[in-house]
């Protein structure tokens, strides 16, 4: 059995009131990747691994997803973009934080994981990495939509707390105010039985100068070991002060996957820190819980992909 899940972020109150205009382009984008991995996935073509790196590539590649191309922007109006990647099988990590000009930052994570030393670079050396890598550079203005500008002149003007403009567009009229909108991520199984997590992020508008959010920080926004992988989107705060995707495998070791993931997420809400996570185990069990409105999420697994924004899925 194979297994690829991938979500584009969780947030916002109150009922699920439909989709928006801007919601068919997101669908599109996961029921495209979750179509193509996940057949490679299960031709045995593809590994784990390398499925995650792909499938977060595809969404740093869609401008309505926070990260990568569309990335949201920090105080200063520029781009700064965190990921981080794990692999179940040997716990092999590699992140990346506050890069302004790798096309994928995911993939930059990967050649550090591959490396296997330093786990972790930040900034430009992240970047000179990534270069020397091969791994595509664009200009720093290439990742700034005009959505995006919009976004943070309102965050601006209004003098708004860091990320409250995120999704308000009239575009997009989900009328979002949480900070994990657009963050996405990536958990899959392969034939072998191994397991690996990848996520990336743009992080939140009007965000601090040097903030760092839980997606580049290895056990908070993204975990892999032996017997399961998770990625988690939310605010990211309070999934790095509960470990929140280490907490997951944690748990799992003495209750059910469902249940480990409600425990987390109960653990991160007194915090502020509602979300959402998706984590898949090496028995093929896959759980994409959220507490907010709605989390873009897709699942390919038995040769059928889902795709959900709601509180339901449809099969595609």
């Amino acid at each position: 059995m194979v297994v690829l899940a991938v979500h584009g972020g969780a947030g916002g109150d109150g009922p699920w009131r439909g989709m928006t205009d801007a919601d068919p382009q997101r669908v599109a984008c996961m029921e495209a990747l979750l179509n193509d991995l996940g057949e490679r996935l299960q031709a045995g073509t593809l590994d784990a691994l390398e499925a995650v790196t792909l499938a977060v590539e595809a969404m740093e590649n869609e401008p309505l997803f926070n990260a990568g191309l569309g990335s949201v922007l920090d105080e200063n109006g520029h781009v700064g973009m965190d990921a981080s990647i794990m692999r179940g099988e040997d716990q092999a990590a590699g992140s990346v934080i506050g890069l302004t000009t790798t096309r994928h930052p995911v993939r930059a994570a990967q050649q550090l994981l591959k490396q296997g030393w330093p786990v972790m670079l930040a900034g430009r050396p992240g970047d000179e990495f990534a270069k020397k890598h091969e791994v595509e550079q664009m200009d720093s203005s290439w990742f700034e939509t005009d959505l995006r500008r919009a976004q943070w002149q309102k965050w601006k003007s209004q003098r708004l707390r860091p990320g409250a403009t995120d999704e308000e567009d009239a575009l997009l009229d989900h009328d979002g105010e949480e900070d994990g909108w657009g963050t996405v991520g990536a958990v899959a199984l392969d034939v072998h039985g191994r397991v690996a997590a990848a996520t990336s992020t743009g992080g939140m508008t009007g965000k601090p100068v040097g903030r760092v959010g839980d997606t580049p920080v290895i056990g908070a926004g993204t975990w892999a070991d032996p017997n399961i992988a998770v990625s988690c989107t939310g605010v990211g705060e309070a999934f790095i002060r509960t470990v929140a995707a280490h907490s997951v495998a944690v748990h799992h070791r003495n209750v059910g996957l469902e249940e480990a993931a409600r425990m987390v997420l109960e653990e991160v809400e007194p915090l502020g820190g509602r979300g959402g996570l998706i984590a898949v185990n090496v028995d093929g069990e896959v759980v994409m819980p959220f507490q907010t409105m709605l989390m873009y999420r897709g699942l390919y697994a038995d040769g059928v992909c889902k795709v959900g924004i709601g509180p339901d899925f449809v099969q595609s």
